[in-house]
């Protein structure tokens, strides 16, 4: 660990040692907004039930991992890697960074401790430090992921996330082949997209965990960019695709989809956008492929060096991703209920294992296996039991912990309920249980993992893996370059370091490259219609 994260680490370890009002005060907020948003997207979204997966069960088998797991696993990745670079270096890539991991993280947090409190196993000031530092944690890798925007999440900015700095953007603009409907590349996205969202569907359990959206990004008038990423599709960290995945050559896909005639006014924590009018497939102007890790620097183009040769990739992408969807239908055919729970809990839980890659600390066990602690509630976690009693905590809003006195109006429903507990100011005091949050050895009915990693060097042991993630250092991470946000490029633009940013971003684009700062929109059109 470098010097300057040995001083951030006794910077954050002596604010967090010891509870503060002030802490416990920021910490309530956090829980207040999370709650307050939480309850927003889970009474506008769907339903979390599955005709073949308990995913209400696994759900709240999950919650209780997170609870027991994420204090000690934080602070593991928090001692090769401060919160606030983790941060940084993800708005580089496509992999499991995105506003639906960042919601994730504390939510399912927060949730397996209600979970505790309702069962009379937790006071809400117990573990108190635990939970501020878990919010702390969070607070620190949004802000520096969203810094462009200036946004903790997609709520803040009306459902929307605007994570890419300029330079960027502008990349995913100018490489982006045009299309139009019913021609070949058109057919080929449309077909690839609609073949990888089921497969992703799949890997996660019938969830939307491998799938996150972002944007909008403006283009021009009536014409607008998303950012669609696709996650942990080969064979890796998920020991159900062991062979099922191996022929699929990317870990992670990013598909930037430029849309004409639609605005997206909708695109929130949970990666689902709504537009005015309706998105459908005529609308698709333009179209790119791009994959990414945390051992890639930055975003690398697949398939960009023209429109056929893109349309080849996404179908052979597609029939490749086909087949791994019949392969991996027949597996979870043959599993049982506890191999369904164990998987679909696993996947909840791990949202956030990507923060373990950057670190170089990724560690199997840690998140590969179900908690003993959140074990012992199996028994518990009947397919009636899921369903009733998470539609009760995130839904109704009905459960003993979240009713307040009569006078109060919760947002949304203006009845007298509170989605998460807030932490009793007394804890400042000395009130409360300190937990142990330990890395306890866990079990899964999925057997041994193969030892082999798909990344953008190829395919690696987990050791390979790990070294060379610590060994990582992506170019516009350097001290040179990290803290040159688009508001200091804004005022500096005659500044060396400004230009060599740009060029360092435009690397491996197909219209960009070596063009420096300076573009504008009219610009980027023009080098687009030349080509």
């Amino acid at each position: 660990m470098s010097s300057q994260a040995d001083h951030h680490q006794a910077d954050r370890g002596a604010a967090i040692q010891g509870l503060t009002y002030a802490s416990i005060l920021e910490a309530n907020n956090a829980i207040q907004t999370i709650g307050d948003d939480t309850y927003w997207l889970c009474v506008t979204r769907t339903v979390q039930e599955s005709k073949l997966f308990p995913v209400p069960a696994y759900m709240l088998l999950s919650y209780l991992m997170c609870f027991y797991r994420y204090p000690a696993l934080l602070r593991k990745i928090e001692a090769a890697m401060p919160a606030e670079e983790i941060g940084d270096r993800a708005r580089g890539m496509g992999a499991k960074f995105g506003n639906l991991p960042g919601w994730g993280m504390v939510t399912f947090y927060l949730l397996g401790r209600e979970m505790l409190i309702n069962f009379g196993m937790l006071r809400p000031e117990d573990a108190a430090e635990d939970v501020v530092y878990v919010l702390d944690f969070w607070r620190r890798f949004k802000l520096s992921q969203q810094r462009e925007d200036g946004h903790l999440n997609a709520r803040e900015f009306g459902q929307r996330v605007q994570l890419l700095p300029e330079r960027r953007v502008q990349i995913f603009h100018a490489d982006a082949h045009r299309c139009s409907n019913g021609d070949r590349l058109h057919k080929a996205a449309h077909g690839f997209l609609a073949a990888v969202s089921q497969y992703g569907f799949m890997i996660s359990c019938e969830s939307r965990v491998t799938l996150n959206n972002s944007g909008p990004y403006r283009l021009a008038e009536g014409r607008e960019l998303i950012v669609r990423d696709f996650t942990d599709l080969a064979q890796g960290d998920y020991p159900w695709l062991d062979g099922v995945g191996a022929p699929i050559p990317y870990n992670n896909l990013t598909v930037t989809m430029e849309v004409a005639d639609c605005h997206f006014y909708l695109m929130d924590d949970w990666g689902s956008f709504e537009s005015r009018p309706e998105f459908t497939a005529d609308k698709l102007v333009g179209v790119g492929l791009y994959t990414s890790d945390v051992l890639s620097d930055g975003y690398m183009p697949i398939g960009m060096e023209s429109p056929d040769k893109l349309a080849e990739t996404f179908e052979h992408l597609t029939e490749t991703i086909r087949a791994a969807i019949a392969a991996l239908w027949k597996r979870v055919a043959g599993w049982s209920r506890d191999e369904m729970m164990d998987a679909g809990a696993i996947v909840y839980f791990s949202m956030i294992k990507d923060f373990a890659h950057v670190a170089g600390v990724y560690d199997h066990d840690d998140w590969m296996t179900i908690d003993p602690r959140a074990e012992r509630f199996r028994p518990l976690l009947s397919d009636e039991f899921g369903r009733d009693f998470l539609g009760e905590m995130v839904g109704l809003v009905d459960l003993p912990s979240q009713q307040l006195p009569e006078h109060t109006m919760m947002q949304h429903n203006n009845l007298p309920r509170r989605y998460l507990s807030h932490i009793p100011f007394t804890a400042a005091q000395g009130e409360g249980t300190p937990q142990r949050p330990d890395i306890l050895p866990g079990t899964s009915s999925h057997g041994t993992k193969l030892d082999s990693y798909t990344t953008t060097q190829g395919t690696l042991t987990l050791a390979e893996y790990n070294a060379r993630a610590r060994a990582n250092q992506p170019a516009q991470m350097a001290t040179r370059y990290r803290w040159l946000s688009d508001t200091w490029l804004k005022w500096n633009q005659n500044d060396p370091r400004a230009d060599e940013l740009y060029r360092l971003e435009q690397r491996q684009s197909r219209l960009l490259r070596e063009k420096g700062i300076g573009l504008t929109t009219a610009d980027i059109e023009a080098l687009r219609g030349k080509a």
